[in-house]
């Protein structure tokens, strides 16, 4: 019956750090021209396009409909994958350190577009890749660090006890 509760506190847990992630990307992003650029290239000006011929009456062209669902997929790989693969690993091993959730999680955030992509770019691209992983390390930081704070810190402690009076 204990792991009930402990599955209600995880769930919520997840649906409050995943928010909070996505929040500090999406602030990296104003902050960033490379990660503002590079948002407006998956999609959303396809998004922008999009709106724009349903205001017309138009149907939207399945092209700019791939761009955003290619957007979207990349979000939730960013955004929801992280946090929440680093949770069920913690559950099942019983790590549940700030150290586990925020660093692992900010780690994996950082490291997965360089595990899609491969090897690194070289010349000024190389500055812009640094800002984006350091802002994606930082993404993934926040979403553990909130996670850990909702659903980690006081875990595995003995419950606390009154002291017994002295005779």
């Amino acid at each position: 019956m204990r792991w009930i509760g402990r599955l209600l506190v995880v769930a919520f847990a997840l649906c409050v750090a995943i928010p909070c992630g996505a929040a500090m990307l999406g602030l990296g992003a104003l902050l960033d021209p490379a990660l503002r650029d590079l948002a407006g290239t998956l999609g959303l000006a396809a998004i922008e396009a999009i709106l724009a011929e349903l205001a017309a009456g138009y149907p939207p062209d399945p092209g700019m409909l791939d761009a955003v669902l290619t957007a979207g997929r990349a979000l939730v790989l960013l955004v929801v994958v992280p946090p929440t693969l680093n949770a069920v690993v913690g559950e099942v091993l019983r790590w549940r350190s700030l150290a586990w959730y925020g660093g692992a999680t900010g780690f994996l955030t950082a490291l997965l577009p360089w595990l899609m992509r491969g090897a690194p770019q070289a010349g000024p691209a190389a500055a812009a890749e640094g800002r984006i992983t350091a802002i994606l390390f930082l993404t993934g930081g926040v979403a553990g660090l909130v996670y850990w704070l909702l659903a980690g810190r006081w875990t595995g402690r003995p419950p606390a006890t009154m002291p017994l009076p002295r005779r």
